[in-house]
């Protein structure tokens, strides 16, 4: 049994409710590996390494929480890492479907994968890094939903 989980994703940008799911998984798991992915097909607004600093900033706060990139399948990044254990969020039921996919393809993949959901606090049902830079491209004050860094990083791009 592990005592650390993944908690993948491309975070672009991190948000308010990313973390929210890190911060409880900590209460969890004595490490959390925040695994920021290079994936191209999702055509992120930064790059890898604005995204790690963000993500950086954002959970200072959190000391068992390790931040690494990676490209390539989550069931080879937890052989390496040497845990069993992924982490991923739930907001919604379109969320849920797309994650069962998820599930059951790593599960084929990797049988002894487990892959624990947490849900997303009421406050963070709505957020997604998709609609946060829409909002900020058409003006929108997207501050409160998103941390310092991020917020940041978001306001250069978007600046005139």
């Amino acid at each position: 049994m592990s005592n650390k989980a993944i908690y993948p994703g491309t975070f672009d940008p991190i948000t308010n409710g990313h973390i929210s799911i890190i911060t409880r998984a900590t209460l969890i798991f004595s490490k959390i590996i925040l695994a920021i992915t290079t994936n191209p097909s999702k055509n992120p607004m930064f790059s890898i390494e604005k995204r790690v600093e963000c993500a950086k900033e954002a959970v200072a706060h959190l000391k068992n929480v390790e931040i690494i990139r990676f490209s390539g399948l989550l069931i080879h990044l937890a052989q390496e890492q040497k845990t069993n254990v992924l982490i991923r969020g739930l907001r919604n039921v379109e969320d849920f479907e797309n994650e069962t996919k998820r599930y059951h393809m790593n599960k084929y993949l990797n049988p002894t994968l487990e892959i624990i959901f947490l849900m997303a606090t009421e406050e963070s049902t709505y957020l997604s890094s998709s609609l946060i830079k829409e909002i900020a491209q058409n003006g929108g004050n997207v501050e409160s939903l998103l941390p310092a860094s991020a917020f940041k990083a978001l306001t250069n791009v978007y600046q005139t």
